[in-house]
């Protein structure tokens, strides 16, 4: 069974001289692909490139996936801007002389102040984008996983939940055999009290009997809601069948809904109702299936 999940997490990490790149990847369910890829301002440059990667391993989901970059000190070189900090420092202390107020320590002030202090631009290498991409396709493919792993779990639900609609089926095929004699014996019993049973015309009484009990007969209804449920099932090995099976539960509703309609028998009506409780649950697990 490949039934997945549209729900999960993945996590990969890859050391580099100097830097450690982390990669978290979240998922949850959605009609369409909607992937938000958080990335530090040094890798944006390639982020079109790095979308188009993950975009081939997910077919529909909310996926969130954030790069994080954790960097030695050492690995950040930053220069002062002297002649700047100079600037600053001449302006502060005439500022300070006109206003008679005495001179602090304006070194830490300095250089909070802009452009004092610059990071020197860094520029990702190729070695380093390759390692990006493979720890992001590590973290996408531990998500993936994990959505495998927890689409088995809501498929062997799916699966038994349906079953529980065809043993209850099965209920309603012994019911309905003797509903229609409980339905024949009332309505003769009250033809009866207010016929004399002598004057009752049994050929007219069997015509409209028989067009009473077309109207209740849900012959057709029982034989295709076993195949849809049949259906359903062999649907379920089939890759990204979320959509497909939502359909199908929808012609199983429509059944079940019918046989209510006809049923006119509160022991049927109840199995009806426990068909309906089932069947619910599926369309609430179909929403997070891919």
């Amino acid at each position: 069974m490949n039934m997945k999940s549209m729900t999960g997490f993945g996590k990969a990490t890859v050391e580099l001289p100097g830097k450690k790149i982390t990669v978290e990847a979240r998922s949850l369910n959605s009609k369409q692909l909607d992937l938000n890829l958080r990335l530090p301002y040094l890798y944006r440059e390639k982020e079109h490139e790095l979308r188009l990667v993950v975009s081939k391993i997910f077919e529909r989901g909310k996926v969130d996936i954030s790069v994080n970059v954790e960097q030695e000190e050492a690995a950040s070189p930053v220069t002062i801007n002297k002649e700047l900090a100079l600037n600053y420092f001449n302006e502060l202390k005439s500022i300070a002389k006109d206003l008679g107020e005495e001179q602090q320590n304006l070194l830490p002030l300095i250089l909070k102040l802009p452009e004092v202090m610059q990071a020197e631009k860094a520029e990702m290498s190729e070695p380093e984008f390759k390692a990006l991409e493979k720890v992001l396709l590590e973290a996408a493919g531990a998500l993936d996983q994990f959505r495998l792993r927890e689409g088995k779990q809501l498929g062997e639900e799916l699966k038994s939940r349906i079953e529980n609609v065809l043993n209850l089926l099965q209920l309603i095929e012994k019911l309905d055999t003797q509903r229609i004699e409980t339905v024949k014996s009332r309505i003769r019993k009250n033809i009866e009290e207010f016929v004399d049973k002598n004057k009752i015309d049994e050929n007219r009484f069997e015509q409209e009997l028989i067009y009473y009990l077309e109207k209740m007969d849900i012959t057709e209804e029982k034989v295709r809601l076993k195949m849809h449920c049949e259906f359903f099932i062999k649907t379920m090995g089939e890759p990204g069948a979320g959509r497909k099976l939502g359909f199908i539960s929808q012609e199983i509703g429509r059944e079940i809904n019918t046989i209510g309609s006809k049923a006119n028998d509160v022991s049927m009506q109840k199995s009806v109702v426990q068909m309906k409780d089932e069947l619910e649950k599926v369309k609430e697990q179909l929403l997070n299936i891919l």
